[in-house]
C-alpha cells in the first residue's frame, strides 16, 4: 500500500491531482490507514498512470472516466474506444483549424503594421474595433 504522496510520485502526478481524482470518484483509494490517510495499491497506481496518459492526449475527465470503464471491462468493444478517440481527433482538428485561421489573421496584421516610430498601427486598430 502507498500513501497519496507515494502514489502521486510513482504516477508522476501532483498530490493535489490525485486527491482531486479521488474526490470526484475517478480513481479512489483502496482504503484508509488507521490515521485516516488515503492508501493506494498497484491497481489504483495503474489507473492513475492511465488517466495521466489519457489527459496528456487531451481527453477530458469525463472521457477518462469512460475510458477507465472500458479499460476495466473485459467484455468491451474496441469500437467504443475508437469512437472516443475519433471524437478527440475531431476536436483536435477543429482546434488546429481555428489556430491556423488565427495565425493567418495575426500574420496579416503584422504585415500591415509598419513597425516604425509612427503612432498608427493596424494591429491596435483591429483590436479596438
Amino acid at each position: 500500500m502507498m500513501t497519496i504522496g507515494e502514489v502521486a510520485k510513482a504516477a508522476d502526478l501532483p498530490t493535489k491531482t490525485v486527491r482531486y481524482y479521488a474526490d470526484i470518484g475517478l480513481v479512489e483509494p483502496e482504503g484508509r490507514s488507521e490515521a485516516g490517510y488515503r492508501l493506494y495499491g498497484n491497481e489504483e497506481l495503474a489507473k492513475l498512470i492511465f488517466v495521466r496518459r489519457a489527459r496528456s492526449f487531451g481527453f477530458t475527465v469525463d472521457a477518462c472516466r469512460e475510458l477507465l470503464g472500458l479499460y476495466g471491462d473485459t467484455g468491451r468493444s474496441s469500437r467504443d474506444v475508437k469512437a472516443l478517440t475519433l471524437a478527440r481527433l475531431e476536436e483536435i482538428d477543429a482546434r488546429m483549424k481555428e489556430l491556423q485561421s488565427l495565425r493567418a489573421e495575426l500574420a496579416r496584421l503584422a504585415d500591415a503594421c509598419h513597425g516604425d516610430s509612427r503612432p498608427d498601427c493596424p494591429i491596435l486598430e483591429t483590436l479596438a474595433t
